[in-house]
């Protein structure tokens, strides 16, 4: 049965190596443009529809001059359908189609370096987070595998100098994209799309979300959210992670009536066995819009993930639990904040004190917000109008208009 296994295997990369060569091929072919403007959306590499380039999308989907088209993975196949979202599967014929005659590609991450990007293609860049940790150039000595350190640099500057505009929430995430991503094209410092939901939504419909997603609304929430460790590499763009504290402990300690729910990197791979918990742990890590987490979520825990940054525009706790602080400021990214004076919440050094901060966090969550949280508003959030989806997307209009008189 092993030896059938390794055959089926490798007729699957056989296969996949011909249809990638030729992809590459048609890729090479000088195509003009749709007449009606294509605009191509991707989110974490097709893996999702979800993030900045959804909330831009659904301000133009009902546009009549324009076509609006996902690139995904054929896991979200399913869901595309369900939505009535228009989409092209990656790596088909007819994704390179549109790819390669879209006016405007809409991504929140890197492009693989063979995608070939014609000239008349606007590529906007949402990114996904304003920066706590080092990225791209200021990664003085990179530990993933299978590339080098200057290697990475080549191919991260290779990409970034393909992009015509970048998107930052702040003035802060401006001065650092400037230079670890080589970045001098156009900057649109008017906060990321994904965000105008955490302004604009009600506590009506707060409420909703958690009856749809399956939470009793007398239930407090904590939300888990990690992010993936360089040095914890599975395979390409693929990390594994180990749970660092006992769910037990601390469900023991916040009781009945409150949930976790844990919601893990993109790139991490790998489901816990959650039965145990009778439903007290639930893992949405798959779930599409991060954004209607963190409206039912009560209290934060995470660690170097920029998703507290978002978190903060709701002024609620945040716990941080840097369980292996030292190492992964020193060794593997290093940070551009000062981690232990400048975060907007209480850190945890150790299990026990996760716990006792959690709990007491929950207990004392009134409407009274922090002196750090307020401060940390003051200078990473307060640009934000919960119209930043309305900006982009009238920048795009713009760009289009000029280039094809719509």
């Amino acid at each position: 049965m092993n030896f059938v296994n390794k055959i089926i295997e490798h007729l699957k990369q056989f296969v996949r190596r011909i249809r990638t060569s030729i992809i590459r091929n048609i890729m090479k072919i000088n195509f003009k443009p749709y007449t009606k403007p294509t605009i191509v959306f991707e989110s974490f590499g097709g893996r999702q529809v979800s993030d900045s380039p959804f909330a831009i999308y659904m301000e133009l989907k009902g546009n009549p001059n324009i076509n609006c088209v996902w690139s995904i993975k054929l896991k979200q196949k399913e869901y595309c359908e369900q939505h009535n979202i228009p989409y092209v599967v990656r790596r088909s014929v007819k994704w390179v189609m549109n790819m390669q005659r879209a006016r405007v590609w809409v991504m929140n991450t890197r492009v693989p370096k063979w995608v070939r990007k014609p000239d008349y293609v606007q590529y906007i860049q949402t990114w996904h987070g304003t920066p706590l940790k080092k990225l791209g150039l200021d990664i003085k000595k990179v530990t993933m595998p299978n590339t080098t350190t200057d290697l990475y640099h080549q191919n991260f500057i290779y990409e970034t100098h393909r992009w015509d505009a970048l998107i930052t929430a702040n003035a802060y995430s401006t001065n650092i994209f400037k230079n670890a991503f080589d970045f001098h094209g156009q900057f649109l410092e008017v906060g990321y799309p994904r965000n105008d939901k955490l302004i604009n939504t009600s506590s009506d419909e707060i409420l909703k979300l958690k009856k749809k997603l399956g939470i009793s609304e007398n239930k407090k929430v904590v939300m888990y959210a990690p992010t993936y460790r360089d040095n914890e590499f599975a395979a390409k763009g693929q990390y594994l992670f180990k749970m660092p504290f006992s769910i037990e402990k601390l469900l023991n300690k916040l009781g009945k009536d409150t949930i976790l729910i844990l919601r893990m990197h993109y790139l991490i791979v790998g489901k816990m066995d959650l039965t145990k918990y009778n439903g007290k742990v639930m893992d949405f890590s798959q779930y599409s819009d991060i954004s209607d987490l963190f409206l039912i979520s009560d209290l934060l825990i995470t660690d170097y993930s920029s998703v507290f940054f978002d978190y903060a525009y709701l002024k609620r706790p945040i716990v941080f639990f840097p369980y292996d602080y030292h190492e992964y400021k020193d060794e593997l990214r290093g940070f551009y904040l000062n981690y232990e004076r400048d975060l907007p919440g209480e850190i945890a050094w150790n299990k026990e004190q996760l716990v006792y901060l959690t709990a007491t966090a929950l207990i004392n969550n009134t409407n009274q917000i922090s002196e750090k949280m307020q401060k940390f508003y003051k200078t990473f959030c307060a640009l934000h109008s919960g119209r930043s989806s309305v900006a982009v997307s009238n920048y795009i209009l713009k760009l289009l208009h000029s280039d094809m008189k719509l």
